[in-house]
């Protein structure tokens, strides 16, 4: 293969840490461990009382790069459009300056209810069926909310893309082919989410089939097929299967990573890819984080 690629990683995985003991996990530190881990870079978007180049440097003098941050909100709803439209600009402002061509946009929503069962997103979680999301109204606005805030990215050279995300209100791969007819090709493109795409139920090795033009960046994701198995089974929320292990380390579950690179590479892929594990068995972060680093680094990339 001849992917030109970053790798990064998004540190979610150090939280369980810093609540336990806030105090020895200033945020300095967690960055040192990421690079240390061999990441390339790290998630990042706009700091209060910074300037884009002030936060490069910083990341700079610990080894780092800037990577694609993360943009959520209720983009279902007309009024959250202004407030989205002025938050996308500054992230986007803020990547141009530190040379970030990508920006992840996640239609949130845990707490929207099903119409069928009365139950949330976040309860539904990896069960989601054809009568728990979005109304009509509901996906016309959120399309052309994404396509007025792809195009205001597009001022800054950044593109917006696209993210799935269990508990949330487009979680599988049918919510996700319903609404990208609605998006503009050369306005809003994909940044998936592999293990979220696996949890909720998709095969994900076709998704990439099917959706590689348009995939700009990627969060690298895996699950536990066991855990995952259970839980749909049992009827676990969101919280439930975070906490019995749903997350693992890339190539530690069933997700066939060789074969989605070579996908991309087949669309002359160039841009970030971000490791993340949200919640670890590992008995540390940067055990689990240099684990999936590892592994990457085994299939090339």
């Amino acid at each position: 293969m001849n992917l030109q690629i970053s790798v990064g990683c998004v540190p979610l995985t150090w939280g369980k840490w810093k609540r336990e003991a806030p105090a020895e996990w200033p945020e300095e530190r967690i960055l040192r461990e990421v690079a240390q881990a061999g990441f390339e870079g790290v998630s990042s978007g706009p700091r209060e009382g910074k300037s884009a180049l002030e936060v490069a440097d910083f990341l700079g003098e610990l080894g780092l790069k800037p990577a694609p941050g993360y943009l959520g909100g209720e983009f279902w709803k007309p009024e959250s459009l202004q407030a989205g439209l002025e938050r996308a600009r500054r992230q986007a402002e803020f990547a141009q300056q530190v040379g970030v061509g990508e920006l992840f946009v996640a239609p949130t929503g845990g707490d929207y209810r099903s119409r069928a069962s009365g139950q949330t997103r976040r309860q539904l979680a990896g069960r989601v069926g054809p009568d728990d999301g979005l109304t009509n109204e509901e996906y016309a606005t959120l399309a052309q909310t994404l396509n007025q805030i792809g195009r205001a990215t597009l001022e800054f050279g950044v593109r917006l893309c696209l993210h799935n995300h269990v508990g949330q209100v487009i979680e599988t791969r049918e919510e996700v082919d319903r609404l990208m007819p609605m998006l503009g090709a050369d306005t809003v493109f994909l940044g998936p989410d592999t293990g979220h795409l696996a949890w909720a139920g998709a095969d994900v090795t076709q998704f990439f089939r099917d959706y590689a033009p348009r995939i700009k960046s990627v969060h690298l994701k895996e699950i536990n097929p066991e855990v995952h198995r259970r839980g749909v089974e049992i009827g676990w929320d969101y919280p439930t299967f975070a906490q019995n292990g749903i997350f693992a380390e890339l190539g530690e579950g069933a997700t066939d990573f060789p074969r989605l690179f070579e996908l991309l590479n087949e669309v002359n892929f160039r841009g970030w890819v971000l490791s993340e594990t949200d919640v670890t068995q590992k008995t540390s972060a940067l055990e689990s984080a240099t684990l999936s680093r590892h592994y990457l680094r085994s299939l090339g990339i």
